[in-house]
């Protein structure tokens, strides 16, 4: 995509949307979350965390469409439009993800992870639908992490693309663990037509439409 690169440390900007905001006038983002962040906004009470409202001055009534867990990295978008918002998390939009897992994954595991496993969702068992999971030919050219994972002496480690259009809590960390290849790191590339296009970890750059 060919949209402007903003820097993840901008001067702040006093210009923001207003309640009466029109689609036209509507502001939309993609950014790549950084590890160790929250797809939040606003700090709760007593705790102090990293946010990814702290990486640029966003307009105030700005929203993440789903979330990327602490530990997890990669593409988040995010709209002043609760009608774009609820567009994009459908489920008829696909969400690709490249995962490190511990071991070297065999086919009968990833067929598995094709066809769906069960796994835990607030306590019940949850059926995943099928989704796409192949494995990468060599490990994706991603930003650094910022900490490392583990010592490659302790054993392999590969690479996998997984393309589903459910969004469960740590849906695929519990999807790996069930076929016995947990999830050592978790970039999400795509939504729908949007893709990272090589951004860096906390890099945010504006869309000028969000038909993911």
């Amino acid at each position: 995509m060919s949209s402007r690169v903003m820097s993840s440390q901008p001067s702040k900007s006093s210009s923001t949307a207003t309640a009466s905001t029109t689609p036209s006038e509507h502001r939309h983002f993609k950014l790549y979350k950084p590890f160790g962040y929250l797809s939040q906004f606003v700090q709760e009470p007593r705790k102090r965390k990293k946010l990814v409202g702290e990486l640029f001055d966003f307009p105030s009534e700005i929203m993440a469409i789903g979330r990327l867990d602490h530990d997890s990295e990669g593409l988040l978008l995010l709209t002043t439009s609760g009608m774009a918002s609820h567009r994009v998390r459908s489920a008829e939009v696909e969400k690709e993800y490249y995962v490190q897992v511990d071991g070297d994954i065999n086919d009968a595991a990833l067929a598995r992870l094709t066809r769906g496993v069960s796994i835990t969702v607030k306590g019940e068992r949850f059926d995943t639908s099928p989704c796409l999971a192949r494995r990468l030919p060599a490990a994706p050219s991603l930003p650094d992490r910022g900490r490392k994972l583990r010592d490659p002496r302790h054993g392999p480690t590969c690479w996998l693309s997984i393309t589903l259009k459910e969004g469960k809590n740590r849906q695929i960390r519990k999807m790996t663990a069930a076929v016995g290849f947990p999830t050592l790191r978790l970039v999400r590339v795509r939504i729908g037509d949007i893709h990272l296009d090589g951004m860096q970890a906390g890099e945010v750059r504006p869309l000028p439409r969000l038909g993911a």
